[in-house]
């Protein structure tokens, strides 16, 4: 099972045309991965990593790719890259399946010893009690979202179950946006290089979660953590699109999904220059729109979109 949890930013170091390109041979490899097509999907990932290779998360998956092709020589390449471009997960290392048939081989061990002395060198200046406390709310943000889908399937959007979940949840965004005010107020927007990636994505997602006012108000301290490199610019690109259509404008990266009342459906929130969506999601580190609405059972047509942009407009007033 490859690691897909937390998406790192992408640090292109190329132009627009070829990141696209590389998001595009990326998304190849993955759909050939979930069809089982091993061999055809690490071509793939070959080809993309010639373009670019800084990406831990897609180095990583380029790895498990190549393990289940049986190309030993591969795998490791790209396992030990990842690492030395930031990938850190040691537990889902030593658990993924993907990548037993590298357990044998000298240069496992070679590699995990790679990654717990890197890790050892990271954590030593680690915040440990302040991280403790981050991963717990983290925990708390997601535990109960993460049973949203399921039980909407189940019961209905509009179901007792779906209003418990719901009314657990806003109990629980309130105490942590507590806790995340506190820490925010008196530290600043600690970095992974404190707290580690994880507990530093707690921050974002507990002010993603809170009120108007809140954002507004953590938004220029998130813009100067992005420049300092404590906050990812992929999150800050969410916040923004959020606080964009909170207050009656068009987002900027199409990452606001709203549900047609009428139909019932979802639909990307009406967003700003359509046409060159993929160019500005690059630039932060999100993946293409194409594969992000695909999340949604929907397909993405520019010109389909862009007649139907005004009516959406409507709809979201």
């Amino acid at each position: 099972m490859r690691n897909s949890i937390y998406t790192l930013l992408l640090l292109f170091l190329f132009t627009s045309v070829d990141a696209q390109e590389y998001l595009k041979l990326i998304s190849e490899a993955d759909k050939l991965y979930e069809t089982k097509d091993y061999n055809m999907s690490t071509d793939l990932y070959d080809k993309a990593f010639k373009i670019e290779s800084s990406n831990p998360n897609h180095l990583y998956n380029g790895a498990c790719a190549s393990s289940l092709a049986g190309n030993t020589k591969k795998a490791f390449k790209w396992l030990n890259l990842s690492i030395e471009k930031g990938w850190t997960n040691l537990k889902h290392l030593n658990s993924d399946t993907d990548l037993e048939s590298l357990h044998s081989k000298k240069e496992w061990g070679e590699t995990i010893e790679k990654l717990e002395k890197k890790l050892e060198f990271i954590e030593a200046n680690y915040d440990k009690p302040l991280k403790a406390e981050l991963l717990t709310i983290l925990e708390e943000d997601q535990k109960y979202r993460i049973q949203m889908d399921e039980t909407q399937k189940k019961f209905g959007q509009d179901s007792k179950e779906m209003n418990n979940l719901w009314k657990i949840t806003n109990q629980k965004d309130s105490i942590n946006l507590l806790k995340v005010k506190k820490i925010l107020d008196e530290k600043g927007w600690v970095g992974k290089d404190k707290v580690g990636a994880q507990a530093n994505s707690a921050l974002f997602l507990v002010i993603q979660h809170s009120d108007l006012e809140t954002q507004k108000k953590y938004l220029p301290m998130m813009k100067e953590a992005v420049k300092k490199g404590n906050a990812n610019p992929s999150s800050l690109a969410l916040l923004i699109d959020r606080i964009e259509i909170r207050e009656g404008r068009k987002q900027i990266y199409g990452s606001q999904i709203g549900t047609n009342p009428n139909t019932k459906t979802p639909y990307v929130l009406p967003l700003i220059d359509p046409d060159n969506v993929d160019k500005r999601r690059t630039e932060v580190g999100l993946d293409l729109i194409s594969d992000y609405v695909k999340n949604w059972d929907l397909i993405w047509d520019v010109e389909k979109y862009k007649s139907e942009l005004s009516e959406l407009e409507k709809l979201n007033k």
